[in-house]
């Protein structure tokens, strides 16, 4: 959902730290490759006695078969409701008793499986997770209780302006591609879901030709090969195929849906740049600019400090894995959510033909540089970390070498990038609320 991809990109950190060099990530990764042909990512950590692990499968909601969805959201959510010949409750009592955490999550592209176990039990804790993975119960009732939390979800969706305004602008730019409809599914889809269904979702989902693993503490590379293995060597060996590529398909404009609410909610994009394109860095640079960089970038300034308009405006770049997305959200009062639209399409225009200023450049490098360090806070962050690099085919130094590929991109490329993506005549705003003085247009 859009709502959790934008939470994602504008978490970032404010505080940073004063250096005269370029902070750096140090983390040796070293990679593991098991008996049974699994690969993993491994940052040995021995001074605390517990070790984090990552399973992240490509696919996510985005696979859900036709007519089924909300499939693999549900599915995943019920998960951890028993596994083997433990019920949900006595599965979380177990778990409980080995001080143990699993975490099971998905999106439209990946589903991730997130572990942390102490050292003297990590057989036990692994045997546990297993039954989770392989052997998951999905009894009737558990799937109706979980299948309960998320109708309540999705009516709760159903009254949220952000929400709202997401699923109208997925509609509007992917259309019948899985990425324009709610991973959560319709209250009519998951009424229907059976629990075929949901054991159908396991053995599309959780397969091993598109499995990426990360590993960090306690642990060692022939511990670590062994446990893989035994864990996962059992699930299927591959699923359906994934989505075709989509350009999205917005015009420029304005579409309203109304809403009763003093203050109007908009979200608003066009196509963006891909992750491994060699523009992608300057685009950052630029977004940081732009809109990403907090109280310092361009629109925070000229909406919010100058004008009043809003309390918050952001922009975002979305890099899923068949779309890419240059994107934004502010709010502002009905009678005010005009002037702020007006403000940030001057902003963008402005950008796209007269570029950024070499301070302004310095001051995103900085920011940027001096924010990446401070992720690497823990093994639970770094294996999250290790394992998003190789879904994105970043290789095992990238880490060491990140701020040197910042600071090496040129004013010029990034005002070259600006003025080829930024197309502020191509912003289609979507716009909930009651918001005066805006209209529809095609």
């Amino acid at each position: 959902m859009i709502r959790a991809v934008f939470s994602a990109l504008i978490a970032v950190t404010l505080a940073l730290p004063a250096l005269t060099q370029p902070a750096r990530a140090e983390v040796e990764i070293q990679e593991v490759k098991t008996p049974g042909g699994l690969t993993a990512w491994l940052v040995e950590e021995h001074s605390i006695p517990f070790t984090a692990l990552e399973i992240w499968f490509r696919g996510g909601t985005s696979i859900d078969r036709p007519g089924k969805r909300g499939a693999i959201n549900l599915m995943t959510a019920t998960l951890e409701e028993g596994a083997g010949d433990l019920d949900a409750l006595a599965f979380t009592r177990a778990k409980e008793a080995l001080a143990a955490s699993f975490k099971y999550d998905v999106g439209d592209d990946t589903l991730s499986v997130s572990a942390k176990f102490l050292t003297e039990n990590r057989d036990q804790a692994v045997a546990l997770l297993r039954e989770s993975l392989i052997n998951p119960r999905f009894d009737q009732d558990a799937i109706d209780r979980v299948r309960g939390q998320v109708l309540s979800i999705i009516r709760s969706d159903q009254k949220d302006p952000n929400d709202i305004a997401g699923n109208a602008f997925n509609a509007m730019a992917f259309g019948d591609h899985p990425y324009g409809t709610d991973s959560n599914g319709t209250l009519d889809s998951v009424a229907a879901l059976t629990r075929d269904d949901i054991l159908q979702a396991h053995q599309d989902s959780m397969v091993r030709d598109r499995m990426y693993i990360g590993a960090v503490g306690d642990i060692t590379p022939e511990e670590l090969s062994a446990l893989l293995d035994d864990l996962l060597g059992d699930l299927p060996p591959s699923g359906p195929a994934l989505p075709e590529t989509i350009e999205p398909a917005l015009t420029g404009g304005v579409t309203v849906a109304p809403f009763d609410t003093p203050q109007s909610v908009a979200l608003f994009g066009h196509s963006g740049v891909a992750r491994d394109s060699e523009d992608f860095f300057p685009a950052y640079l630029l977004n940081t600019i732009l809109g990403g960089g907090g109280f310092e970038s361009r629109l925070m300034t000229e909406v919010r400090e100058k004008r009043g308009l809003t309390y918050g405006v952001y922009s975002f770049i979305v890099d899923k894995d068949h779309a890419d997305m240059w994107m934004g959200q502010v709010q502002s009062a009905n009678g005010r959510i005009a002037d702020a639209i007006d403000v940030i399409r001057q902003q963008w225009a402005e950008i796209a033909e007269n570029g950024v200023t070499e301070d302004e450049l310095i001051a995103a490098k900085k920011y940027m540089t001096g924010a990446y360090p401070l992720r690497f806070d823990g093994n639970g962050p770094i294996a999250n970390i290790i394992t998003g690099m190789q879904i994105e085919n970043m290789p095992l130094d990238y880490p060491a070498t990140r701020n040197d590929k910042v600071n090496a991109v040129t004013l010029e490329q990034v005002n070259d990038v600006a003025r080829r993506y930024l197309r502020p005549d191509a912003l289609r705003f979507v716009v909930v609320g009651q918001p005066e003085g805006l209209t529809s247009t095609n």
